[in-house]
């Protein structure tokens, strides 16, 4: 007996490759309808970037009076704290000119001292002019008594006459002088006098001058773009460094105008450094929207009104915030490159608000204290030159006599005697 093929039961097949088919149309379904779900509750709210870059403050270091470099104090990559002196200029001349603003304060102060003791001589001679005039006055009366009976010649009379005449003319002059004089010194004190308020300033001009030959930072951050020399001569404005405050930069993220639409101020970000990978995240902010696209501020602007015109979708700048303390743990610098990932679900309030800052971004207080040191330089020399307080005074000019590179009299640090 010999064994005979069975033919195959196309039922059984046909069956086996519609259970797949439904299988696979299944997996596709179920796919396609967790990713509608998905699309639906995260990614239509979620705009993302890669064309974004870290940027920063780059704080330019310039004199603001020329000099020769006589010594530099750091040196690109160094980090820096604010007021750590950077750069020094030969301060001589600054010196010998402030010498002369003081030499000249201290003349005008004994000059207006004059001024007044002159005024109490001149009302003193005044004084005496009218006593000379009532002197006369009597002198007149008697001899005009006695000439009406004989006894006084006429021309005795006419020189007592001539006497009276002659007091009030002095004590006219006098009066004159005096007020010229007092003219003045009116309502003024020798420290509120308008010759010494204008010796003063020159006396203050000259101090800033000797306390800007030390170049301070202004910001703590890193050295960077060191373009000055030893002995190199300097211009007001000239570009010496620059410090970039690593701890204060934020990311600008390029979005197509399409993204734009649904993004608001103060939406969450979420970034992540290529520097670190996608092992470290950083979240931030919304900030601000530029106020226009990047080929609107170039320096050569496109020109679209030719006959060759091709639309190209247009990027507006869009600045992130990121969270202080996750920036002091993995530090980033200026131009790294980010991905950026916004959640849009809030997006209540206006595209663009109008909401102006209560106080400035950035300042310092570097140099807060100069003028203070410049005012106690002018007092301390107008006391040495008073009559009231000549002692006080003298030992306050002699104990900021190098006020500029005294730390206790100015925050405008001046460079170690140490090699740089």
């Amino acid at each position: 007996m010999s064994d005979t093929k069975q033919p195959p039961d196309n039922g059984t097949a046909n069956g086996a490759r519609k259970r797949w088919l439904a299988l696979v149309v299944g997996v596709f379904a179920v796919a396609g309808l967790a990713y509608a779900a998905w699309w639906a509750l995260v990614l239509r709210y979620e705009q993302s970037t890669d064309d974004a870059y870290v940027s920063g403050n780059v704080v330019q270091i310039t004199p603001q009076i020329p000099g020769t470099v006589i010594r530099i104090a750091a040196e690109d990559t160094q980090f820096v704290k604010a007021g750590t002196p950077l750069v020094e200029l030969d301060p001589a001349d600054a010196k010998i000119a402030l010498e002369q603003a003081e030499a000249k304060l201290a003349k005008t102060v004994r000059d207006v001292r004059g001024l007044f003791a002159t005024t109490a001589q001149l009302r003193a001679n005044v004084d005496a002019r009218s006593a000379d005039v009532s002197r006369a006055t009597e002198d007149l009366g008697r001899r005009e008594r006695l000439a009406r009976s004989g006894a006084v010649s006429g021309e005795e009379l006419q020189h007592a006459r001539d006497a009276m005449a002659g007091a009030k003319a002095a004590l006219t002059a006098a009066q004159q002088e005096l007020a010229a004089n007092q003219a003045r010194i009116d309502r003024t004190t020798i420290e509120n006098h308008p010759d010494v308020l204008a010796a003063a300033a020159q006396v203050h001009d000259a101090y800033l001058d000797v306390a800007r030959t030390a170049l301070p930072a202004p910001v703590s951050g890193y050295v960077a773009k060191r373009a000055v020399q030893l002995g190199q001569r300097v211009a007001p404005g000239a570009p010496l460094m620059a410090i970039v405050p690593l701890d204060d930069v934020w990311v600008d993220a390029n979005f197509k105008e399409p993204q734009l639409a649904t993004m608001r101020i103060g939406q969450p970000v979420t970034l992540q450094a290529d520097l670190y990978g996608g092992k470290v995240r950083y979240h931030g902010t919304v900030a601000g929207f530029g106020a226009g696209t990047g080929s609107a501020f170039a320096l050569l602007p496109a020109q679209n009104a030719t006959g060759n015109w091709i639309k190209i979708v247009q990027r507006v700048p869009v600045r992130i915030a990121l969270d202080p303390q996750e920036l002091a743990a993995h530090p980033l610098q200026i131009g790294l490159s980010m991905q950026v990932d916004v959640d849009t679900h809030e997006r209540g309030g206006e595209r663009l608000p109008q909401v102006a800052r209560a106080s400035p971004p950035l300042a310092t207080d570097v140099y807060d204290t100069v003028d203070a040191g410049a005012a106690k330089r002018v007092r301390a020399i107008i006391a040495a030159n008073d009559r009231d307080t000549a002692n006080v005074g003298t030992r306050a000019v002699a104990t900021t006599r190098v006020a500029p590179a005294s730390k206790a009299s100015t925050r405008v640090p001046q460079l170690a005697a140490s090699k740089p």
